[in-house]
């Protein structure tokens, strides 16, 4: 169902937010992936993860501080618009 704000636009859904703070906190699990909706990449960031022993979890710490860095239009337009699944 798609909700409208005053000015009777469809309302964005942001999750700008919660992505990048599971992205920084638990990142190499691939929660902040999940979240945006790529559910394929999550599994992948989860796979690197085990295999890797958690060493390239420096990744996803970038990730979520490109994520909070955006704007909010820009973070939208690119994740959630464009799905764009990787940095």
């Amino acid at each position: 169902m798609e909700t409208f704000n005053e000015t009777n636009q469809p309302q964005q859904e942001n999750k700008k937010l919660v992505a990048g703070i599971c992205a920084i906190l638990i990142g190499s699990l691939g929660i902040h992936k999940f979240i945006l909706g790529y559910t394929k990449e999550g599994i992948i960031q989860l796979i690197i993860s085990f295999v890797s022993c958690g060493i390239l979890g420096i990744i996803p710490f970038i990730e979520g501080i490109i994520y909070l860095t955006k704007s909010d239009e820009e973070f939208y337009q690119t994740y959630q618009v464009g799905k764009r699944p990787w940095f």
